[in-house]
């Protein structure tokens, strides 16, 4: 197969979306070689994948509901509660993480050749998904050790992992963009991520916020991805309507204004890189 290059004033910025589907392959490189090298030369490899949710299910079961004594969504074991909660929020703290450091770590592509920078940090997003894969596997074996079963709305399921990527893709479109300019910013993004995890309801159920407060505690994105998790996969588990919908005029608004910052600032990004 044989390429073209016309070089010509604005030519870039007019054929942008196509250029994206040109360059898929390196979309497919770039998130294959994310994979490979993510847990080279680690002891437990992607043993990670699980052991990051499992350690921390354990210990929020253990905080919350052995000690304060808060109680569980429906027939659910705490355990279980806890694990489905993990499982969009470590999608969503991986890809905003690996996603906003993906341009600054592949500064020598930038700088040497044109494609859509847009590729690498949507690598980034992607493979987050296989660490996804892999926990919810963990998360299956989690049912059949408590005798638990799900749901039919479990059927539903892969609605609410794309409302969680497009969510994800959104905010990492801006943090990546921030970072690339604001080199210290990379230091925010832990912290960021540290703090939402204790502000979403990962190790409790949202049902706990006062009814006064439940209007600002939506503003959260994740608390209506994670309420909605639950539903699917919990029996007697209530589905939250005013958390899922403002969550998904959040993800759209943040798509909207993630890719417009992005766009409007990528050509500054192999001089600030």
């Amino acid at each position: 197969m044989s390429f073209r290059f016309v070089i010509e004033p604005g030519r870039s910025e007019k054929n942008y979306w196509q250029d994206i589907w040109r360059y898929r392959e390196l979309f497919y490189i770039l998130a294959w070689r994310d994979i490979k090298v993510r847990y080279k030369q680690t002891a437990l490899g992607v043993a990670w994948s699980i052991v990051r949710p499992l350690l921390t299910m354990i210990i929020f079961t253990i905080i919350f509901s052995k000690l304060a004594k808060l109680p569980a969504q429906g027939s659910a074991p705490y355990a279980v509660m806890v694990y489905a909660a993990m499982l969009p929020w470590q999608f969503f703290s991986a890809s905003l993480t690996e996603a906003s450091n993906s341009l600054v770590g592949n500064a020598n592509l930038i700088t040497k050749v044109y494609f859509p920078r847009i590729i690498i940090p949507t690598s980034s997003v992607f493979t987050s998904l296989v660490d996804f894969g892999i926990a919810f596997l963990l998360y299956l074996g989690m049912l059949a050790w408590f005798q638990y079963m799900p749901p039919l709305q479990i059927l539903l399921l892969p609605v609410f992992i794309l409302l969680t990527f497009w969510c994800s893709f959104g905010i990492s479109l801006y943090l990546t963009a921030v970072n690339v300019k604001y080199r210290d910013f990379r230091y925010i993004i832990p912290f960021i991520v540290q703090f939402g995890l204790y502000v979403s309801p990962v190790g409790f159920s949202s049902s706990i916020v006062p009814q006064k407060w439940q209007w600002l505690y939506n503003l959260n994105p994740m608390v209506g991805i994670i309420d909605a998790f639950r539903w699917c996969l919990l029996r007697d588990s209530p589905f939250n309507w005013n958390s899922f919908l403002t969550c998904i005029i959040i993800t759209l608004a943040s798509c909207y204004f993630g890719i417009r910052y992005f766009r409007r600032t990528e050509r500054s990004f192999a001089d600030n890189i």
